[in-house]
């Protein structure tokens, strides 16, 4: 069975979940507006099963990224397929990224990665799922996900099973738990980029600018050259990032806690220049209490 026909199989599977667990809930095709998202969307339609698609507006996307999911959303609702865009929430309002940093008391970092839980990874609760997670993408990927799973906040309370692997256990997990199918987990790159030259898949425009990955622009996984880009191509994200450093400096100070790392001087530029590691500011800043609530 060649990489198509396995993602299709594993699609029909979490179709089927889906309908037989969850009520007769159709499966749930999460997308980012990138190029794993895009195929997988392609493989639902081939697969022929009834879904909805669901995107998480983490509000530091790129424009062009807005404008792809909007593009692809229209075509998918003349189709009659349903797509939901969520709106992100944090302790019950909206928020975005530059409120949700004066609310955390630092901006976020590899280590403290507090965004993605409140801005990407919201929706789907107690649903069937899918999304583009591959492997190929980073060892951790390798080790800890799989073509099937259920999601869990402890990491072992959650089942991991690949093809061929008893699913008794899956099925009967608590209802509650929010499934997950990852169908081109095992697809690399290459495949990628084949599929969608092969079925002429029209994918995020950033692409053909020279990116290679496309996600919240800032982001601390990154890596500093590709923010310095980012930054470089959208600089009001760079300022809403400078004003929202400043608002959390004033929150940290309404909450006293304001100390020897972060004197009463201290700007939203010195917390831009701290968080990219660019060496302006001289001896180590850091956040003595790890962050906000």
């Amino acid at each position: 069975m060649d990489k198509e026909q396995k993602a299709i199989a594993r699609l029909q599977e979490a179709a089927f979940y889906s309908e037989s667990l969850y009520n007769g809930a159709p499966l749930i095709v999460t997308t980012s507006g990138g190029k794993d998202s895009d195929v997988c969307l392609a493989l639902a339609q081939r697969a022929g099963i009834r879904f909805e698609v669901m995107h998480n507006h983490t509000t530091a996307d790129a424009p062009e990224t807005v404008y792809h999911i909007r593009d692809t959303f229209r075509r998918l609702e003349q189709q009659g397929i349903k797509c939901t865009i969520n709106k992100p929430v944090y302790k019950n309002k909206p928020v975005s990224m530059w409120t949700l940093i004066p609310q955390k008391l630092m901006p976020p970092t590899r280590i403290m990665r507090y965004c993605c839980a409140v801005l990407k990874e919201k929706g789907g609760a107690g649903r069937m799922i899918t999304t583009g997670v591959r492997w190929a993408e980073s060892t951790k990927r390798r080790k800890n996900r799989a073509a099937l799973e259920t999601f869990s906040a402890k990491k072992e309370n959650r089942i991991l099973l690949n093809d061929n692997e008893d699913r008794r256990l899956f099925e009967t997990c608590a209802l509650k738990a929010k499934r997950i199918c990852n169908p081109i987990i095992d697809w690399e790159d290459s495949d990628i980029w084949d599929y969608i030259e092969s079925e002429h898949i029209t994918t995020n425009p950033l692409y053909q600018c020279g990116f290679r990955r496309v996600g919240c622009i800032g982001c601390p996984m990154a890596g500093r050259k590709k923010i310095l880009k980012d930054f470089a191509r959208y600089p009001t994200y760079q300022r809403a990032y400078i004003r929202a450093s400043d608002r959390m400096l004033e929150e940290r100070r309404r909450r006293g806690k304001i100390d020897g790392s972060w004197k009463s001087g201290t700007t939203g530029i010195d917390v831009f220049h701290w968080w990219m590691e660019d060496g302006v500011i001289v001896g180590q800043m850091s956040f003595d209490d790890g962050g906000g609530p």
